[in-house]
């Protein structure tokens, strides 16, 4: 305790007989509220209806000690007893009369009214569906603003967008690559031992081809896209607007979307597609691998039955699928990358949101793929 501090005194309330004076005295503040609630229910007041309350004692007084005398007095007349007050501190004074319009018997503050199921959904819904709405809206603006540089090639920023399809595509070639071969191997190994059953074992090509170009390759890249280059569209713009330099873009006349937005969903509509060509490619690689040494079907019997079992559609049914997963990851990443309010947590959050929400749209776009593709019969 410094050498400066008042010592802090005790609230006290006692009652002395001849008279009946109830002294009141000490620090009646918030800190000892409830020690000196207790001691006032605790009092046995006289039977005598007259009493005298003696507040000259009372050092030092807030907004809580006030409104406990008050309702103490108030108690008290409302069971009859007649009461004068002296002693009061001018300070003390003010603090009843801001007290005194407060209706004291009234019990305590209503508690919220439990939610019903309706009421619930709601609240969980519309924080949702202002996330969509501004998401449409921001669809809207990258539209109009694609269409504005298309009709105006020199608007277009080649330099940005070189610089994202480097980090976004050709950087992303190493786990891509890795990540297919093992695909292709796994999906190989778990099909053998099935295959072998069934003396089937050429139909791996058809298993391995089909099920990597079609859906597994271009799923599976556009996934490690997501966690890889969405979550980095996010940081980078949610970092720029907590430091104001979307605010300084603005102001001198350079439009975000045309720097920021724009080259990142061009620079990934055209990478991820190749991306997913090497991820093809690598996806075979490794299912051959396996075949090679699981069902002993040698490299040219699995290049042969490999033009036979995977026709071009398939291939471009999965290539097809790309360039929208890819739409898919950049928007929502540059999105959410703009709803960052302040401060490095909620870039964090943002970040994570983007990945996930990305990640949740792609499988959607994809069953949507499945649905429609079966209904054209592709």
């Amino acid at each position: 305790m410094s050498l400066n501090s008042k010592p802090v005194t005790i609230a006290t309330i006692d009652i002395n007989q001849p008279g009946n004076i109830v002294r009141c005295g000490g620090t009646w503040a918030l800190d000892g509220i409830s020690n000196l609630e207790h001691r006032i229910d605790s009092l046995s007041w006289p039977e005598e209806k007259l009493l005298q309350f003696d507040v000259a004692g009372i050092s030092e007084m807030d907004t809580a000690g006030a409104w406990l005398l008050q309702r103490t007095l108030r108690k008290l007349e409302a069971n009859g007893y007649a009461i004068t007050l002296h002693g009061q501190h001018p300070e003390h004074e003010a603090l009843f009369d801001v007290i005194k319009p407060i209706d004291l018997s009234a019990g305590p503050f209503p508690l919220h009214a439990q939610s019903n199921l309706l009421e619930k959904i709601g609240q969980v819904a519309w924080p949702h569906m202002q996330q969509v709405l501004g998401m449409l809206a921001f669809l809207g603006e990258v539209s109009i603003v694609t269409l504005r540089s298309v009709a105006q090639p020199s608007r277009i920023r080649w330099r940005q967008i070189l610089h994202n399809l480097q980090g976004a595509g050709f950087d992303a070639l190493p786990i891509v690559g890795l990540l297919a071969f093992l695909m292709g191997v796994v999906i190989s190994y778990q099909g053998a031992g099935q295959l072998q059953r069934y003396g089937a074992n050429i139909f791996i090509v058809d298993l391995v081809g089909l099920s990597m170009l079609r859906e597994l390759a271009p799923l599976m890249t556009a996934i490690i896209v997501a966690g890889r280059s969405g979550s980095a569209f996010a940081a980078q713009i949610a970092t720029m607007k907590v430091t104001e330099e979307i605010d300084a873009l603005r102001t001198i006349g350079i439009s975000p979307m045309e720097l920021l937005v724009l080259p990142k969903v061009l620079a990934l509509v055209i990478a991820l597609p190749l991306l997913s060509v090497f991820a093809d490619m690598m996806g075979v690689l490794g299912g051959m691998v396996m075949a090679k040494t699981q069902l002993g079907v040698s490299y040219f019997d699995f290049m042969e039955r490999f033009g036979d079992a995977v026709n071009l559609s398939a291939f471009l049914v999965g290539i097809g699928k790309a360039p929208v997963f890819a739409a898919v990851i950049a928007m929502v990443g540059c999105f959410q990358g703009l709803q960052v309010s302040s401060g490095s947590e909620s870039v964090g959050k943002q970040t994570t949101v983007s990945v996930v929400q990305a990640i949740f749209l792609i499988i959607v776009a994809d069953a949507l793929f499945s649905v429609i593709f079966s209904w054209l019969k592709i």
